[in-house]
């Protein structure tokens, strides 16, 4: 029977009995605390995220099965789905002579009493066949592969020759991956026993700070037919090509050791890691997220705070609208990271960080005292002139307002245990006024042109 792995594992199983074991428990932990983490996740989020819970929810139910899995790694024709037909016992996989016909990473269950897990309540062990590692234009059945690398428990790597580039390269990454990899010699029908003895020694001579010689297992899955020749009884004589058997017991020995003595704590650690490594990579993404769309909406409403101040002619309405635009890009901020902010809240919040701001904050007062001076005292008509500068200013400031509101929330409604003197002046120090100055007056002028109407 094939499963295929990427849609068995769609949902956790209900009512599946979870192991006692504590080792395996701590994992299943470590799982539904990376599930938890998405669960918290705003709808986008989640939009975002489905490859990772889809992942989290396979490795959950795997561990509540008690599935142990063996991803097989190798070359085109280097005989993986014979491996798995002669470990398993039965025909699972057409083997294609020509090679290369694994389009997708497929698995197989290996049901016999002899391969349980001892420890490991209701264990059963699937044997998961990935494309070939040459395969052209296989970038997407690559992603395949190291998918099931990180779920896998313990790796086969098949070849039949000594080890090429490219072999060598996968088996390198492979062993990044800190999973326990058994080296298959598979076809060694094909050699004589000093050629096999000489390619045993290169195997263990390049790969000995990743693998073990007892890694190194020999097998031949697929053996080719042998010539037998027939005499009858009338002496005549028939030659008769015979399937010989797959040899393949050393290797069934070699896994089962492993299992035997390591089997339940492999898959507790992989487990563990495997939610750490997922919950590692929802919190980046999510953080990635929300700072990329936090940046972009200090940025509008940074602009959008330039224009009012600089588009309206009227002293005390652009002050005004000024303050009711930095309460809204506040408000805005605290949503952005998940949080309920009143208006009172946010004006309490930018009162603390123009006071950490001190001289600068003041610059753009006075900025905006001269300009609207000089607008009343021309009945609105300095608008044109002060119009940029007045905008610029007005913008810069939100723009820090903004960006110290982002770290506060960033940091769970918080300065990070420092105080917002401190995280104002590096905000301040890390962004050049002059560029940002010249940006925001470009957007000004720019509205300038495209509405004259704006000049009055």
């Amino acid at each position: 029977m094939i499963d295929n792995a990427a849609s068995d594992d769609a949902t956790i199983a209900s009512g599946a009995p979870a192991a006692p074991d504590a080792s395996i428990a701590d994992a299943l932990a470590g799982l539904r605390s990376a599930i938890e983490r998405y669960e918290g996740c705003n709808d986008e989020e989640k939009g975002a995220l489905v490859r990772e819970i889809a992942d989290l929810v396979a490795m959950d139910r795997k561990l509540r099965e008690g599935r142990v899995e063996i991803v097989i790694f190798g070359e085109i024709d280097t005989g993986k789905s014979a491996l798995i037909n002669a470990l398993v016992g039965r025909q699972v996989a057409e083997v294609d002579v020509r090679g290369g016909w694994t389009k997708e990473t497929w698995s197989a269950r290996w049901s016999a009493p002899e391969v349980d897990v001892p420890g490991f309540a209701d264990s059963h062990i699937v044997l998961i066949d990935t494309p070939g590692i040459n395969e052209v234009a296989g970038e997407d059945r690559a992603r395949l592969a190291r998918d099931a690398a990180s779920r896998a428990d313990l790796i086969l790597f098949v070849t039949d020759s000594d080890l090429n580039q490219m072999e060598h390269a996968a088996l390198r990454e492979l062993a990044d991956a800190r999973k326990p990899i058994v080296l298959v010699f598979n076809k060694v029908d094909n050699y004589t026993r000093e050629e096999r003895a000489t390619l045993r020694a290169q195997f263990a001579d390049r790969l000995r700070d990743i693998l073990s010689p007892g890694d190194i297992v020999e097998t031949s899955a697929k053996p080719l037919p042998r010539e037998y020749v027939i005499e009858s009884p009338d002496g005549s004589t028939r030659v008769e090509l015979r399937e010989l058997p797959p040899n393949v017991e050393t290797l069934k020995l070699r896994i089962l050791d492993l299992l035997a003595r390591d089997g339940k704590a492999l898959v507790a650690l992989n487990a563990a890691m495997y939610a750490a490594d997922r919950n590692d990579r929802i919190a980046s993404m999510r953080m990635r997220m929300r700072d990329e769309k936090a940046t972009a909406t200090i940025w509008s409403f940074a602009v959008m705070k330039a224009l009012a101040v600089a588009l309206n002619p009227a002293p005390v309405a652009d002050v005004l609208g000024a303050g009711a635009v930095d309460i809204t890009m506040v408000v805005t901020l605290a949503h952005v990271y998940g949080m309920a902010l009143t208006t009172t809240n946010a004006q309490e919040l930018i009162k603390s960080i123009v006071k950490a701001a001190g001289w600068v904050m003041l610059g753009e007062a006075a900025t905006h005292v001269v300009a609207n001076i000089f607008k009343g005292l021309t009945l609105g008509a300095g608008a044109v002139l002060t119009a940029a500068p007045q905008g610029a200013a007005a913008g810069y400031g939100s723009l820090i307002v903004g960006q110290a509101a982002k770290y506060y929330f960033e940091h769970g409604a918080g300065w990070g245990g420092e105080a917002p003197k401190s995280v104002v002046a590096r905000i301040l120090a890390a962004n050049d006024k002059r560029a940002v100055f010249e940006k925001l007056q470009a957007e000004i002028r720019r509205k300038l042109r495209i509405n004259p109407h704006a000049k009055t």
